[in-house]
């Protein structure tokens, strides 16, 4: 089982593991930035770029996604020694549908200095079975394993992992198939029911601190609603301010950690 099928050099077939949870005739974004992400890694190792790794993937979604074939297109943007920005585009009957930016770094050892003040997760197997199916529709969301401890409304704390390939037929990276799982994070962490509110997003940023390992995936996620900005100027000035400063804290709030312990 596999969310696409390569159809030719580049171009690719979902499969109904890909529908999405907001509409189950739409492709889920999650596996198209996994995709993409092993697009660009392919696109490194073809131009002999071993020593490089991806430090930064930024991805802008462009448009609804139907369940049809797409193309997708590689291009180094900012060449370099040691540092690089490559591009991979998505496109469905030659209209751009979702663009893919990643910073590559030189590899340097820093085991040394390594470390972070996160807390560490709790591990897989002292969490409970959760079924995501009881929030959401789609065959991307049934595909999904879950263990998680809800701690409030917009705020869980869970590992997943899925034994559907993203690719039929081809080796990925463990970095492709972390990618390809990240965007469900708000939808493990609910803070509204999806029948009251809609808030798929229209991007998704990732930095990686390491390379991510196979197996479980952890993360501890905050979902955060904004103010609408309405009132007088003070309070418009306020809710901008407040938005903001989510923005800038988006990554902070899903704190998507990617580790994966021992068990499998």
């Amino acid at each position: 089982m596999s969310y696409f099928v390569r159809t030719g050099t580049r171009s690719f077939r979902p499969t109904e593991h890909c529908s999405g949870a907001w509409n189950t005739e739409e492709i889920h974004i999650a596996p198209v930035f996994g995709l993409l992400a092993h697009e660009l890694e392919l696109n490194r190792i073809a131009r002999g770029r071993d020593g490089m790794r991806i430090a930064r993937i930024s991805f802008d979604i462009l448009g609804v996604l139907p369940l049809e074939e797409y193309r997708t297109a590689v291009t180094v943007v900012r060449p370099g020694k040691s540092v690089e920005l490559v591009e991979a585009v998505l496109s469905h009957a030659d209209r751009p549908a979702v663009r893919a930016r990643a910073w590559l770094l030189d590899v340097e050892d820093t085991a040394a200095i390594a470390g972070t003040p996160e807390p560490a997760l709790p591990a897989p197997d002292e969490l409970e079975p959760w079924d995501p199916t009881t929030v959401w529709a789609g065959g991307m969301l049934a595909s999904i394993q879950v263990r998680r401890e809800s701690v409030e409304p917009g705020h869980a704390r869970y590992w997943l992992r899925t034994d559907h390939a993203l690719l039929d037929g081809e080796e990925v990276s463990p970095l492709a198939r972390a990618v390809g799982v990240l965007d469900i994070a708000n939808g493990m962490a609910v803070r509204a029911a999806p029948e009251a509110v809609a808030y798929p997003n229209l991007d998704l940023t990732v930095h990686l601190h390491r390379d991510p390992q196979p197996g479980w995936l952890g993360f501890d996620t905050r979902v955060t609603f904004g103010a609408p900005l309405h009132a007088g100027p003070d309070e418009d000035m306020r809710a901008l301010r407040t938005g903001i400063e989510t923005c800038m804290m988006k990554l902070d709030d899903l704190r998507m950690r990617l580790a994966a312990p021992e068990q499998t």
